[in-house]
């Protein structure tokens, strides 16, 4: 694998992180901010999964008939995590878009600048 592919999952990563963060930040609907927010998210995915990654590298599931001993396998935890980070993205945006149409409901907008301090 050349050098340059080496990185490509990290750069992929990076770059869904700031479009997303631009996103968040210029954007002027609260649903649009959700999504901007699951692609922030999305970075986070590519990100454990590429430093969990090796190259020829099998299951970690060892059965001593097919696998000889000292080969090479993934990390099942990184696996673990990145499916965790998955459902807690999906549980995220879900209660966000929840409060969104609550939020229009109550105050008929979902532009975050028309939106007024609420007094508790």
């Amino acid at each position: 694998m050349s050098g340059a592919l080496l990185y490509l999952p990290y750069a992929v990563a990076v770059w869904l992180f700031l479009a997303g963060a631009y996103g968040l930040v210029r954007s002027r609907h609260l649903v649009h901010s959700v999504l901007c927010l699951a692609v922030v998210q999305s970075s986070t995915y590519v990100l454990l999964l590429s430093i969990g990654f090796l190259a020829k590298a099998g299951a970690p599931i060892f059965n001593p008939p097919q696998v000889p001993p000292g080969s090479r396998s993934v990390d099942p935890v990184v696996q673990a995590l990145t499916l965790t980070d998955i459902v807690v993205g999906a549980t995220v945006t879900s209660l966000l878009l929840a409060m969104t149409i609550q939020i229009h409901r109550r105050k008929g907008t979902v532009d975050p600048h028309h939106l007024r301090l609420t007094r508790g």
